[in-house]
């Protein structure tokens, strides 16, 4: 069997199917393996999630979870973590259900993969950049731009999706599996930082807030995307994981503004009252000031102008507001809107949306369907996860079904 792609689901499929037994050739374009690995996570690695595979699976949507959870239920988070471990490997947990080899190097899962592979038996062929894969005679032909053609009677197409182009991922399988007459979700950058039009935006450039439920919506107000996480303000626009989160609906052109609650915690009729404290103890103070400690954790103080901004509230003093500009200031700390026009692109996404369409595909095994011998695995299906290790255990779930298969 030919395992095309040598990243995170490359690896573990040619390193299980080979320790099953499985004749493994791996061809990489690029000259080394996992280079999208080593750059994760800020060369860390948030290499799976703190969460059970159903509690994992549904972050990947309905159509995602209904097709993601037979794979996580069979290697679970837990699994993955056990494996590494085995791999000398140990991992740690971190906040927000995101776990990290404890070496803090994502090198580490790099070379544990390689190695596992190259033990099992598995054969490396690196600078082997694919140009076309064909059926024909019962086997596949797997060309290459250098002119050779490695021949298997199965091939497993892991070579990711086009987020970080800088590691290879370009793409390159959307051509394959198109002459193939299969269907493709079209491919866009997703966990990606977003642009904003809005001047006021950039000049808080730098401004963190960790307590964010970030909502992506459309022109007419319908919401498209949900997750509470953190948000940090860029000269670009809006990133953090509660941005990039949603950015999908905005790559795609739907989602026109983030809606941000900047208080999930508290209810506006507790904001009410907090507001009108305010006004008798700190009558005197200007909003500005006074405002950000309404709250559990301070507003910045640009923050705090610009949800006052949003209010159409002015310079006013806390004793100054009546019933109707306390109301105004309530909807604008739980609901402040900042329009987005786009992303940062593919050069700054951590993983694709879109991609082999999952209906093509047995959940069970990740052979395509109707097409005998073809198995797929990792970012190039059209299954794609919020930040936090998901979407690597989705690599590592999708390779060790296939692998089993293949190893068959």
């Amino acid at each position: 069997m030919v395992v095309l792609g040598a990243g995170a689901a490359g690896l573990w499929a040619a390193a299980r199917a080979a320790e099953l037994g499985a004749q493994v050739t791996v061809l990489e374009k690029t000259a080394r393996a996992g280079t999208k690995i080593l750059a994760s996570g800020g060369t860390r690695c948030n290499l799976t999630t703190t969460l059970g595979p159903l509690e994992a699976a549904a972050l990947f949507g309905e159509r995602g979870r209904r097709f993601s959870r037979r794979a996580l239920q069979n290697l679970t988070p837990s699994d993955v973590r056990a494996r590494f471990a085995a791999l000398d490997v140990p991992t740690v947990e971190a906040p927000l259900e995101k776990i990290f080899p404890a070496s803090d190097r994502a090198r580490d899962v790099r070379d544990a993969l390689l190695g596992w592979a190259t033990r099992s038996g598995a054969t490396f062929v690196f600078e082997a950049h694919v140009n076309a894969l064909e059926r024909g005679n019962g086997e596949w032909i797997v060309r290459t731009t250098t002119g050779d053609a490695f021949r298997a009677d199965r091939v497993l197409v892991a070579v990711g999706g086009r987020s970080y182009p800088k590691s290879g991922t370009t793409g390159d399988a959307y051509a394959w599996l198109r002459s193939l007459d299969l269907p493709l979700v079209e491919p866009v950058p997703a966990l990606v930082p977003l642009t904003s039009p809005a001047p006021w935006v950039a000049e808080m450039t730098g401004i963190a807030w960790e307590s964010a439920v970030v909502r992506a919506q459309d022109a007419d107000g319908r919401r498209l995307a949900e997750r509470t996480r953190p948000i940090v303000f860029t000269h670009h626009g809006v990133s953090g994981p509660g941005a990039m989160d949603v950015s999908e609906a905005v790559a795609r052109g739907l989602a026109t503004e983030l809606v941000v609650d900047l208080v999930p915690d508290v209810e506006r009729e507790e904001l009410r009252r907090r507001l009108m404290d305010l006004g008798r103890t700190a009558g005197a103070t200007k909003l500005a000031r006074a405002v950000g400690g309404i709250v559990e954790d301070v507003l910045p103080r640009k923050l705090a102008r610009a949800v006052l901004n949003q209010a159409e509230l002015g310079d006013e003093r806390a004793g100054e507001l009546d019933k109707r500009r306390r109301h105004l200031l309530v909807e604008a700390l739980r609901g402040f809107r900042v329009p987005v026009d786009g992303t940062r692109g593919w050069a700054h996404a951590e993983v694709t949306a879109g991609g082999l369409a999952l209906s093509a595909v047995d959940p069970s095994s990740m052979a395509v369907r109707g097409v005998e011998g073809l198995f797929v695995a990792g970012e190039v299906l059209d299954l794609q996860g919020p930040i936090g290790g998901l979407n690597f255990q989705a690599a590592w779930a999708t390779a060790e079904l296939a692998a089993v298969a293949l190893g068959r």
